[in-house]
């Protein structure tokens, strides 16, 4: 066990009681400031900016991916053959670095890139994604809900292939149609995986910062719509050299994320019950 202990102790345990420290000092010369940093980060704009665009871009990926990455689990669990084939390509993009990814999509949002090719051929106008904020921050989304719907897939098929098989033998005996035992049996008994899924969105999406930054720049460009709050804390930290305050906005975001997780628990437990 020695060598993991001393990995987290050098790695996590050191690594956050320095932050912790420097966020209240200021300075190259680390003068203590107490509390300021943080009443700093709370009252700029720019980091509230930040924490609404980061929600934003979380709060749809959600809504989008997990209702979508459900509803294709159901249909690869409903089949007899090719089911490994599906599974294997919706995963991909999982297993893609989120880097390559967004390089990758960098070509897919451009103005003459496949996406607006398809939408003409559909009727719609051309959209020049990465020049206005809210068009940027959907095709955020857009590259968001790509990436994370495999993964979304593969935790629902997990639980969909654990529900007793007894459960729909029984229904059909009961002669339940095929969309009644889906509403009766499959949706509660998923419910509990669709809250983990949930849950474990709002933790990685309030922490992104690689798509937003292949997109949109250190500033989140354009109009600063895809700047995120680890872009904040990556700007005044690496950019400004603003250790202390770049360490008070990681704890801040900490809070955040520990106050969402706690509600949305809540939030789900009241509904299950």
């Amino acid at each position: 066990m020695l060598p993991t202990l001393l990995g987290i102790l050098i790695f996590t345990l050191y690594p956050l009681s320095e932050s912790l420290r420097l966020s209240f000092m200021r300075g190259a010369e680390e003068r203590f400031v107490g509390i300021q940093n943080y009443a700093d980060v709370l009252t700029s704009g720019t980091f509230w900016y930040a924490v609404y665009n980061t929600i934003y871009i979380t709060i749809f990926q959600l809504l989008i991916a997990i209702p979508i990455g459900f509803l294709i689990a159901c249909l690869i669990n409903s089949l007899r053959r090719a089911s490994y084939f599906f599974k294997v390509l919706f995963y991909i993009p999982n297993a893609t670095s989120m880097v390559a990814a967004a390089t990758v999509f960098l070509a897919i949002l451009h103005p003459d890139g496949p996406l607006n090719y398809v939408a003409e051929l559909l009727g719609f106008e051309k959209v020049v994604w990465l020049s206005q904020p809210v068009s940027a921050k959907w095709g955020a989304v857009i590259l968001a809900v790509w990436h994370w719907l495999g993964f979304v897939i593969i935790i629902n098929l997990a639980n969909l292939q654990a529900i007793p098989i007894e459960y729909y033998e029984a229904a059909s005996i009961d002669g339940a149609s095929p969309l009644q035992q889906w509403w009766r049996i499959t949706l509660p008994n998923m419910l509990g995986s669709l809250a983990i899924l949930f849950i474990l969105g709002w933790i990685g999406g309030l922490q992104r910062f690689s798509d937003a930054y292949m997109l949109g720049g250190v500033q989140g460009s354009p109009a600063r719509s895809l700047y995120t709050v680890v872009g904040f804390i990556f700007e005044r930290g690496f950019g400004g050299h603003e250790y202390g305050i770049a360490s008070a906005a990681a704890y801040i975001l900490f809070v955040l994320i520990l106050i969402f997780t706690y509600f949305n628990t809540k939030l789900l437990r009241v509904n299950n019950s």
